[in-house]
């Protein structure tokens, strides 16, 4: 496994789900030690005729086109309890450009877009 492979697996267990008090919805790395949130993602609905699809972007999207940055806990105002997995999964796809199998038959789909850019996903 490559170091920025690992750097995922260990982020993955510290993703936070959280409104700010800005009303924006993000996604990040909770980094207890200093109280903050980095690598945010702004997570957008989008409506789509009768279903709903979610847009995972750059907080600063359209001027950056890398998740980072970070924000201070005081800013959150609300946190979700639960974060479902697959939001889970493209928020560490759109952050690291690393795919994330939901099938584990096979071992398909465990791969890297190739692909520089991580200007975000449409689930």
């Amino acid at each position: 496994m490559s170091k920025k492979e690992m750097e995922v697996v260990m982020a993955y267990e510290n993703i936070k789900f959280v409104k700010l008090v800005t009303g924006d919805s993000v996604m990040g790395e909770y980094d207890e030690e200093n109280s903050k949130i980095r690598n945010i993602a702004l997570i957008q609905a989008i409506p789509s005729g009768s279903s709903m699809q979610i847009a995972v972007l750059p907080f600063g999207f359209p001027f950056e086109e890398e998740i980072g940055g970070e924000i201070d806990s005081k800013d959150i105002m609300y946190e979700y309890s639960s974060i479902p997995e697959e939001l889970k999964n493209k928020y560490v796809e759109a952050k690291s450009n690393i795919k994330i199998s939901q099938n584990m038959d096979g071992l398909q789909g465990f791969q890297g877009s190739g692909s520089g850019g991580n200007s975000g996903l449409i689930l």
